[in-house]
């Protein structure tokens, strides 16, 4: 039998699997290096934390809307042409953005309706992007491949932040977009190799396969308890946890008198983080299937808690690398467990809908904590998370059936 690094070996040797990883490895770097730049930037034109949270808030509120019909999507159309159609006017977007800053013609609300694009486009062409991995794998291998492509992304959230506080502290913010404007080039290339001429068609398409509704597939998906369960956890776990990567901007200019280089150690913190923990869902992901995302959400809100109560920049590090774990963890495990549920006729449903949670959460929170902050400040934005966090996972947890049906 192959030990575990054997398979990962064999994984990422397969052309189709390794040349999807490598380039969306690089991908994912540029989109970090924005992720960091970004918040610093519209914090810096506009002086507002509550802009800071419209900004994300703009770029993941689509996905309430159009996830669900991102999904339809790709089990219904060419999955390669939606990712590629999609992402080309992201692309597009990113540039127009790198041309604004170039000629200091950059505003809070120009910046914010790129970001609606962003998310728009995002939220059309993820449920089809995420449908790549299952493709490339036999079936048996989907949760070792997901949670390896778990661990692409968050070593890219590792490398990004790193590279973003090099790079803005020679260069400058633009050239952070800049890179990301660059790493879609060799994504692009990487999906125009993988699949066949035809593209990579959705079973729906196929010869014979019945088309399904998305009122049938929300559906039938929402009468699984266990489906169900994990959804909204995902949901309640962004929404109070994600805000912390957001407004650790704030907090380390208002607490911690800050400069560029603290904001990306306490990202690069965060990353490693979600670096192991998927390096943990990996080697271990069938322990992990059997656990509640509530229970790692639970312990998250205690670290919020504690990033509210701390004032040492070295106690952050090491709070914010606990949080990147359990929050990549949490989701890894949930993804994984979604892909597997789904089968193939309805996995872009199913990932839609996961996506909806996720970015749902992820917008409302932002939205929320940036109004909390700017009222009452970012300490009691996060105590305020921290204690709900915990709270509602706590009471989902004891809600939770022993014989939850699967």
């Amino acid at each position: 039998m192959p030990s575990e690094l054997q398979k990962t070996e064999n994984l990422l040797k397969t052309k189709r699997y390794g040349l999807f990883w490598l380039s969306s490895l690089l991908s994912n770097i540029g989109t970090w290096m924005q992720q960091i730049a970004q918040p610093w930037v519209m914090l810096t034109i506009s002086h507002s934390s509550f802009l800071v949270g419209l900004d994300s808030f703009a770029m993941n509120a689509p996905g309430w809307i159009l996830s669900l019909w991102g999904g339809a999507l790709a089990d219904r159309l060419d999955r390669k042409k939606i990712v590629l159609l999609f992402q080309g006017i992201q692309f597009l977007a990113i540039v127009a953005l790198v041309v604004l800053l170039a000629m200091g013609l950059l505003k809070p609300w120009s910046l914010i309706f790129i970001s609606l694009l962003v998310g728009i486009t995002d939220s059309l062409s993820m449920p089809s992007f995420q449908t790549i991995v299952p493709s490339l794998v036999k079936e048996e291998e989907i949760p070792k491949a997901v949670s390896l492509n778990s661990i692409q992304f968050n070593l890219s959230r590792t490398l990004g932040p790193a590279l973003a506080g090099i790079v803005m502290t020679a260069f400058g913010a633009i050239a952070c977009f800049g890179a990301n404007a660059i790493s879609f080039i060799p994504f692009f290339l990487s999906v125009f190799w993988i699949y066949p001429k035809k593209g990579f068609l959705s079973p729906q398409l196929e010869e014979g396969t019945p088309k399904t509704s998305i009122l049938s597939t929300v559906k039938e998906a929402f009468k699984r308890d266990s489906v169900r369960s994990q959804l909204i956890t995902t949901f309640v776990t962004t929404l109070f946890c994600s805000p912390l990567f957001i407004f650790s901007t704030v907090l380390i200019q208002d607490v911690f008198s800050g400069q560029v280089k603290d904001f990306g150690n306490t990202s690069t913190a965060f990353g490693l983080g979600g670096l192991v923990g998927a390096i943990c869902t990996f080697f271990i992901a069938t322990k992990f299937k059997q656990k509640s995302p509530g229970i790692f959400g639970l312990i998250h809100g205690l670290v919020i808690i504690a990033v509210a109560w701390n004032r040492s920049l070295s106690v952050l590090l090491c709070l914010m690398f606990s949080a990147g774990l359990l929050l990549t963890i949490a989701n890894t495990s949930a993804n994984s467990n979604m892909q597997l549920k789904a089968g193939n006729k309805a996995r872009g449903q199913y990932t839609s809908l996961y996506q909806l949670s996720f970015r749902g959460g992820m917008a409302l929170g932002a939205l929320l904590t940036g109004l909390m902050t700017s009222h009452f400040g970012v300490v009691i934005a996060f105590y305020t998370n921290g204690a709900l966090a915990v709270f509602i996972h706590l009471i989902l947890l004891l809600k939770r059936s022993p014989h939850e049906k699967h």
